[in-house]
């Protein structure tokens, strides 16, 4: 039985960027939480009080310890972190995009084409995921279609959409940008919506967890360390 064929599939600029922005994204969701757990009440528009109807809440104290940076109950010392890690994410997160664009990974390797975002392509790649039919060969070389949607969609719509409101609800940044509050219709909706991108985020790292674990953990995670990848049903051994 041949080898399978290993391929070099990221970068060493990738790797590291990747797991620092991997850290950074669970520290900042973490200390958001513990944020959120200060009033664990989404409303809509500039004013959230208790004449004001909500939106969304989660009981009484919000989020468990656990899942909260720090794991008590201190809204200052989870400002910092949150804060701190959030822009040491969008540093890294720039530099990222930088050098993917400048190295032609988000045109190859991000960006759809036209025939891979076509209905019938789509519902194939789909059925293939909900029956655990992961791609062999060639194919298996670079993204499939239902990857590349959902890094873009974090990338370029949710990632910009969490730095917007973030800055919306920052009494020091908004003064400089007060258009931004305008635009999401109040302090309280930015919230709103900064808590809602970010636990699409989280769902996104989820699924993506889910999906290393299900496709191979070792040849996945090998790849991002050392980025070595042995494709799947690949004919010559290296």
């Amino acid at each position: 039985m041949p080898a399978a064929e290993v391929i070099r599939r990221h970068s060493l600029a990738t790797r590291i960027l990747h797991w620092i922005n991997a850290l950074c994204v669970f520290l900042v969701l973490m200390s958001g939480l513990q944020i959120f757990n200060a009033e664990p009440v989404l409303y809509w528009g500039q004013y959230g009080a208790s004449p004001d109807r909500m939106l969304f809440a989660i009981g009484k104290h919000g989020f468990p310890h656990w899942a909260t940076i720090p794991g008590w109950q201190a809204l200052a010392a989870g400002r910092r972190w949150h804060f701190f890690f959030a822009w040491v994410l969008v540093i890294n997160s720039t530099l990222y995009l930088l050098i993917s664009a400048s190295s032609g990974h988000v045109r190859r390797d991000l960006l759809p084409n036209r025939s891979e975002v076509a209905p019938s392509h789509l519902l194939r790649d789909i059925r293939n995921h909900l029956r655990l039919r992961f791609p062999t060969g060639e194919a298996a070389r670079r993204y499939n279609v239902l990857q590349k949607l959902a890094y873009t969609g974090v990338i370029f719509v949710l990632a910009p959409v969490i730095l917007a409101t973030g800055v919306a609800m920052s009494p020091g940044l908004d003064s400089a940008f007060p258009w931004l509050v305008s635009l999401v219709g109040g302090r309280q909706s930015a919230r709103t919506i900064h808590f809602t991108a970010a636990m699409l985020v989280a769902l996104f790292i989820a699924v993506h967890l889910l999906m290393v674990v299900l496709a191979g953990p070792w040849n996945e995670i090998r790849s991002m360390i050392t980025g070595r990848y042995a494709v799947p049903g690949g004919k010559t051994g290296t």
